[in-house]
């Protein structure tokens, strides 16, 4: 299920943001980190099972769209559908008040997930 970053899963959080190419660099990891912290346009989520195995980001753009900026699973835990479930629960958080839709950089991703829809 999808939960809200906090605090206390930072680290968790950098785990999994770290198997992104884009945040392989720290201080590019770290500002990414503390964006999602302090700016309330950008939300942050874990996905939990019965260990935290994915991380899914947004940023909400020109209070129409939802952005997905960050999709991440453990490595260990690819392939068994999480992305596929995240996405879902994003669509499931926002649809109604938002367009979902990807960056660059997930914009793949989501089009594979759509496609198995």
């Amino acid at each position: 299920m999808l939960i809200r970053y906090k605090k206390s899963f930072e680290k968790i959080a950098m785990g999994l943001l770290s198997f992104m190419p884009e945040e392989k660099e720290v201080k590019k990891l770290l500002n990414t980190v503390r964006e999602y912290e302090e700016n309330p346009k950008w939300q942050l989520f874990l996905w939990k099972e019965e260990d935290i195995l994915g991380a899914i980001g947004v940023r909400i753009e020109n209070d129409i769209n939802v952005v997905i900026q960050h999709i991440t699973v453990n490595p260990s835990h690819r392939n068994s559908g999480i992305g596929q479930k995240m996405v879902h629960g994003i669509k499931e958080l926002y649809d109604h008040e938002y367009a979902v839709c990807a960056d660059d950089l997930t914009e793949r991703f989501l089009e594979k997930c759509e496609a198995e829809e």
